[in-house]
């Protein structure tokens, strides 16, 4: 994995004229077809003024859970936390909402604007154990490009 080429490509997908729609979905694509491990990327944002998230952005399989609640699941943990949460092995989770039999780990890093968690990247692989700091790395760095435009 290229850390310095997948943020340089990021860069320019951030400053092309898309809508944010059209940034956010170009983004999963980008991850999903270059990080092989990469098995289902998407954004989460927190659902207006209620203690929810709501899918919006993805590449993978549909999933059943377009509304998470807050402290449910990897990512209504992060939404209260505040912090990335790296699972290598979703069977040891006991707060784990299983997107299909095929996830074996996840990574959820959250965006901050002007100090507010207002969503998050969520990565769901079929490998146990895939991710590594360069994976924590490049995915805070994408979080803090999507936090100038949304």
């Amino acid at each position: 994995m290229n850390i310095q080429e997948l943020k340089n490509n990021i860069d320019l997908i951030v400053s092309n004229n898309s809508s944010k729609e059209e940034k956010l979905q170009q983004i999963c694509d980008y991850l999903a077809s270059e990080i092989s491990y990469y098995d289902w990327v998407g954004f989460y944002f927190k659902n207006g003024d209620k203690n929810e998230l709501k899918l919006a952005q993805f590449n993978g399989e549909p999933t059943e859970h377009t509304i998470i609640p807050f402290g449910k699941g990897i990512c209504g943990q992060v939404a209260v936390s505040n912090k990335n949460f790296v699972v290598q092995d979703v069977s040891e989770q006991d707060n784990y909402i299983s997107c299909g039999w095929k996830v074996k780990s996840e990574i959820v890093i959250p965006i901050f604007v002007n100090g507010e968690n207002i969503g998050q990247i969520d990565i769901d692989s079929h490998t146990v154990n895939p991710f590594t700091k360069n994976d924590e790395d490049l995915l805070e760095y994408i979080c803090k490009k999507i936090a100038n435009f949304v």
